[in-house]
């Protein structure tokens, strides 16, 4: 059953992500944001953009009796889960923040209980948007590159002590969950987007920088297979001094081959496939701007028009539930094995 009117959102969690989520629902014509909710003071968040109610207590927001369809869960991951099954209760649709929990089972648990009161659970992925992975998921489906032999992926960021705050939910193994879930798990849905799932995993990790300030690794080897046929490498650090360094996917096939790298995979660095002519692709967003460090690309307009259109009934989700259980289960398989040799 579609929306009529504008599409009424609550934020839950009003930090850099919620505040750009709040930010985009303002933009879009077809959606309304009617409430921000956070624990923190509102003096402390610099909420004056938004003119709307706040909550300190999410149990409020839900009590208040304000009219609204859909509610953001921007909190820190460990939160990401209780928060959204709690939205599907009062039935709310969700729109989750990567990661859309820090286990399978939690996830799996969010499915069910959006399956049992009919609503729609929206990921958060918005490096699907980017036009080199719009051109890379286009090459795929075309086949252009034949057999896929190996996609190599690598991520050299900078996190260190101005990300890494004493007395912060970022670094800690509850609430943040680990490197691959918070800085890495945009790349890891992109490869799975591209050449599905993966097998035969290997990984040895280490941390270099981060023995004082997160309770796990910062870098990362994992080799694997894919499934559905190929060899692929993950290869991660957020030891990188000062500033990003790279965020690459190389991919080697029968036919061509192809590297899209830049410091957040927003560049066509390389292409050379059989009877292929490059189009030249639109530009590529900036990257969400956090002051002292750099994250992903800042797509969210993108996100809260896909979440318009479905609920309106002119399109479907553009990263499902299943979609989001499955980046989850894939980076809980990987550091499943760091438990056995880190």
């Amino acid at each position: 059953m579609s929306i009529d009117g504008v599409v009424k959102f609550a934020v839950v969690g009003a930090g850099h992500i919620g505040k750009r989520h709040a930010e985009m629902i303002n933009r879009n014509p077809e959606a309304e944001l009617v409430a921000l909710c956070d624990i923190k003071d509102k003096g402390e968040l610099s909420l004056e953009a938004f003119d709307v109610p706040f909550f300190s207590n999410v149990n409020d927001l839900y009590n208040s009796g304000l009219d609204f369809q859909v509610v953001n869960i921007c909190t820190p991951n460990g939160l990401h889960a209780d928060q959204s099954i709690q939205a599907l209760e009062h039935k709310k649709h969700v729109v989750c923040e990567k990661p859309m929990g820090l286990s399978k089972e939690r996830c799996e648990k969010i499915i069910f209980k959006s399956l049992q009161v009919s609503k729609q659970v929206f990921c958060v992925m918005q490096n699907r948007y980017s036009p080199p992975s719009v051109w890379l998921r286009e090459i795929m489906d075309s086949r252009a590159l034949g057999k896929i032999f190996m996609v190599q992926i690598n991520c050299y960021w900078n996190r260190d002590n101005r990300y890494y705050k004493p007395g912060g939910w970022k670094g800690t193994k509850d609430l943040d969950g680990g490197t691959l879930f918070t800085q890495f798990s945009h790349f890891i849905d992109i490869m799975y987007w591209l050449f599905g799932d993966i097998h035969n995993i290997k990984a040895s990790f280490s941390d270099f920088t981060h023995k004082d300030s997160t309770d796990f690794e910062d870098s990362g080897v994992v080799s694997f297979d894919f499934i559905n046929g190929g060899m692929g490498s993950i290869n991660y650090s957020t030891a990188v001094w000062g500033q990003n360094m790279e965020s690459s996917m190389t991919i080697v096939g029968e036919k061509g081959s192809i590297k899209v790298g830049g410091q957040y995979m927003n560049e066509v660095e390389y292409c050379h496939i059989d009877g292929y002519q490059m189009p030249t692709l639109p530009e590529a967003g900036p990257a969400n701007d956090y002051g002292a460090y750099k994250g992903s690309a800042a797509n969210h307009h993108l996100v809260i028009k896909n979440v318009v259109d479905t609920l309106k009934g002119r399109t479907t989700v553009s990263t499902n539930a299943l979609e989001g259980l499955k980046v989850v289960e894939i980076i809980e398989r990987i550091y499943n094995l760091k438990r056995k040799n880190y």
